[in-house]
């Protein structure tokens, strides 16, 4: 059964090489989460707090708030980027994740070779990602530049890349910070066509993004986040009020 269940999830790090007078000033004022000191007085960061929640296959949520509010945290947490401070956070199903997705290129590398680490790295055989390098490449429209070393690639370039070997994967658990385009305006139409299909293969969706329209057309229920708190979850529409109202 694919299932995300938090209880209780708090999330904190500490932050090096800063006063807690500068940290305050540059984390407090932008409206992140708030700060603790621990006996050796560096500044903590308590990214997540107390968060409860559980999700099951067919919930598509979209995860609403502040910048700093705890949104891109949470999703690096289920995706175990960050260990939970304290709580319990149980994930059944394989996760495929959207976030920094250029990060990890092998810059020496050609295109084609690339295709072939990330896919691997993302636990799929030689074989299977072999099998997926013409879709790929075709869907990049890259053309000469994967027989060439990325370095040489631009930023757009990169991610056309790395976007096109993630959506060509199956995941039970589909994470997503804002939605990606780049590009002209037919080949973003056609990154929408690649990535709604890539994400009506996933089980349960979870999206971090600002655009309402966005959240409405591919989510059914949405969570508030405030300083890393779980305001509430309800309808798309209910916590967009909600927030509105909070703002």
């Amino acid at each position: 059964m694919i299932s995300i269940k938090a209880k209780n999830v708090t999330l904190e790090y500490p932050v090096f090489g800063m006063t807690q007078q500068s940290i305050k000033k540059r984390v407090l004022n932008v409206a992140t989460g708030g700060l603790i000191s621990n006996s050796a007085g560096i500044p903590i960061v308590r990214a997540l707090r107390d968060l409860s929640f559980e999700l099951k296959s067919g919930d598509r949520l979209g995860l609403v708030g502040h910048n700093g509010a705890g949104k891109s945290s949470l999703l690096r947490t289920i995706a175990g980027i960050y260990p939970p401070t304290s709580g319990q956070l149980t994930v059944h199903g394989r996760i495929v994740t959207t976030l920094n997705i250029a990060v990890g290129l092998e810059p020496e590398a050609t295109g084609f070779e690339n295709i072939i680490m990330r896919g691997i790295l993302f636990g799929l055989s030689r074989a299977e990602i072999e099998a997926r390098i013409d879709d790929i490449a075709e869907f990049t429209e890259l053309g000469d530049y994967l027989n060439m070393p990325v370095r040489v690639y631009s930023s757009g370039m990169m991610t056309r890349l790395a976007f096109g070997v993630v959506t060509s994967l199956n995941a039970d658990i589909l994470l997503m910070d804002e939605v990606i385009g780049t590009g002209d305006a037919n080949f973003i139409r056609k990154a929408e066509v690649r990535l709604t299909n890539f994400m009506n293969r996933a089980k349960v969706l979870i999206i971090a993004s600002h655009n309402e329209d966005i959240i409405q057309k591919l989510c059914n229920k949405a969570m508030l986040l405030s300083h890393g708190e779980l305001r509430a979850i309800g309808t798309v529409s209910d916590i967009f009020l909600q927030y509105e109202n909070e703002r």
